[in-house]
């Protein structure tokens, strides 16, 4: 903290607790103070929240806080109380529109310099427009990963922030998240229209959570293996399944066992969903058995392990949720239960098709009109909003429209309506094959027989030389050092049918590249150097 400005050292020791700040936030917080759009992406329980609370004391005007939670909303308020000249407020939809109201008007009147809310709270013309009233010098937008359609949580809501923060003024922007490959930080940037932005990536390797996998070819054999791992290791933790009803059964199953379980989906109620969640913060509960489609606002920082029942969808998915994990630096387990044959179900998810037909009625629709607004069609045609607001981000993808604060779908340019349908549903079909190759990825993690630690590190563009010594490969003595190639590792490569890429790994013989346009792909070096497959850029 030496090079830091002294008002940041000050603030950070005195109304933080922090002796020193942890890699990623000093650059993060000077980044902001100088006025420059920042995209950090740091793993979870690495101090994201510290990073907007320290600059946002030290810049004058409020804050708004864009998050997507209401459980988080809520623990980081608590988290400010007490701090001087913090205080806060949310703007959610629990609260009634008089409390509501009266936080807004708290934000004008300067009253307070944190405002949270969810990005759907910004649709409102009302809100928006007492929010504009504040001038806030700074957005913060937590969970960002939400923004992107190839992220893990994707919220059509976050596509619109970066109209929000246009009609803002641009405020200076700090986005934050705790994992995002190459193509989710490229999404971010472009969909909050972030100016020269600095990213900060920092801290990706937690080696006190152990890696491994258990590989399995029955389908009756996953009950008993989750149940001999629950054995070995030390509680509480988390088990995530693929369904509700896997959630229901597998804490079914360890309750009979006497391993004090609940399930926890979004088919909860609201209240059943906090009441699990109190429970297991108190204890009460050793185990929460979880979808990997609801995201957790739980900052535990003794969970001890996170079990996969089901492969998950991606690595940015297994991360994000492995790090949940041992955020007291103590040892903890993420464990795979892995077969082959589970890697069916997260393609049929991954292969989702766009509804061509919304598709086709919203690009008539505006290009008739010249502006439409989401909310109107959706009622008018009985179509679901979140569908049409698919259709809508991937006309603006595409340079068709622009969609604006609201849900108002505008034209851009002089389309017409057959060109906008095939540009658009190339676009879907290319984000298709992008979630595919991620999948491939998450297989490729699953039966690799090296270094499972630098599979995932690389994988996120953060160089990692094996053995890492806590993964099950590398303490089975079955690792080797990296592989090198004739690329340097995280270099620009062209292929001839592929295009641009950026090289992540090499396995062997094998080279795995991003490409931009097709997603991640394994090609053999020796195929690669017979054909002139590959260029550098």
């Amino acid at each position: 903290m030496a090079t830091l400005p002294s008002n940041v050292r000050r603030l950070s020791r005195e109304e933080f607790g922090f002796q020193r700040l942890r890699p990623g936030q000093a650059e993060a917080i000077e980044s902001a103070l100088a006025g420059h759009d920042t995209l950090a992406v740091m793993p979870t329980g690495s101090g994201k929240s510290a990073i907007y609370q320290i600059a946002a004391l030290l810049v004058d005007g409020p804050t708004l806080v864009v998050s997507p939670l209401i459980a988080l909303q809520r623990d980081q308020v608590e988290g400010l109380a007490g701090v001087e000249g913090a205080e806060a407020a949310v703007a959610n939809s629990l609260l009634s529109p008089s409390a509501k109201q009266a936080a807004l008007s708290a934000l004008a009147e300067g009253r307070i310099e944190f405002l949270f809310l969810a990005p759907e709270q910004l649709d409102n013309e009302e809100t928006l427009a007492r929010v504009r009233e504040a001038r806030p010098s700074l957005v913060v937008v937590d969970e960002a990963h939400c923004i992107s359609a190839w992220g893990r949580d994707f919220r059509p809501d976050y596509h619109r922030q970066g109209a929000v923060i246009e009609s803002l003024g641009h405020p200076t922007v700090l986005a934050l998240t705790a994992t995002a490959a190459p193509p989710v930080r490229a999404e971010i940037i472009e969909r909050l229209g972030m100016r020269d932005p600095v990213v900060v990536i920092r801290g990706f390797d937690r080696p006190n959570i152990g890696l491994s996998v258990r590989r399995l070819r029955d389908p009756s054999e996953k009950a008993e293996a989750l149940l001999e791992t629950i054995d070995l290791v030390e509680r509480p933790g988390i088990v995530y399944a693929a369904t509700r009803r896997a959630t229901e059964e597998v804490a079914t199953l360890l309750t009979r066992r006497g391993t004090t379980a609940t399930a926890y989906h979004a088919g909860l109620s609201r209240g059943g969903r906090d009441d699990v969640q109190s429970r297991f913060m108190a204890g009460e509960v050793e185990v929460i058995v979880a979808t990997t489609a609801v995201g957790m606002g739980i900052d535990k920082a003794d969970v001890r392990f996170v079990i996969h029942h089901d492969i998950p969808d991606s690595l940015d998915s297994y991360y994000h949720e492995i790090g949940r994990a041992g955020r007291d630096d103590e040892p903890a387990q993420a464990v795979l239960l892995y077969r082959p044959e589970d890697l069916g179900l997260r393609r049929f998810f991954a292969s989702g098709q766009v509804d061509a037909d919304v598709v086709d009625r919203l690009a008539r629709a505006v290009s008739d009109k010249r502006s439409a607004a989401l909310r109107g069609l959706a009622r008018g045609w009985g179509v679901p909003e979140g569908r049409l607001t698919v259709a809508a981000n991937l006309l603006a993808d595409v340079g068709a429209a622009a969609v604006a604060p609201g849900g108002r779908v505008e034209a851009r340019g002089a389309w017409s309506p057959e060109e906008i349908v095939a540009a658009a549903l190339d676009r879907a079909e290319a984000r298709r094959r992008v979630e595919q190759s991620r999948l491939e990825m998450m297989r490729g993690y699953a039966e690799t027989r090296g270094c499972r630690r630098e599979f995932l590190l690389t994988y996120f563009g953060e160089a990692f030389e094996p053995p890492c010594g806590t993964c099950d490969n590398c303490v089975a003595g079955a690792s080797a050092p990296a592989d090198t190639g004739p690329y340097p590792l995280n270099s620009r490569v062209v292929h001839r049918a592929w295009g641009e890429g950026t090289v992540l790994r090499y396995d062997g013989d094998d080279v795995v590249v991003l490409f931009d346009d097709v997603g991640y792909r394994t090609l053999s070096l020796t195929l690669v150097n017979e054909r002139g497959l590959l260029q550098a850029r």
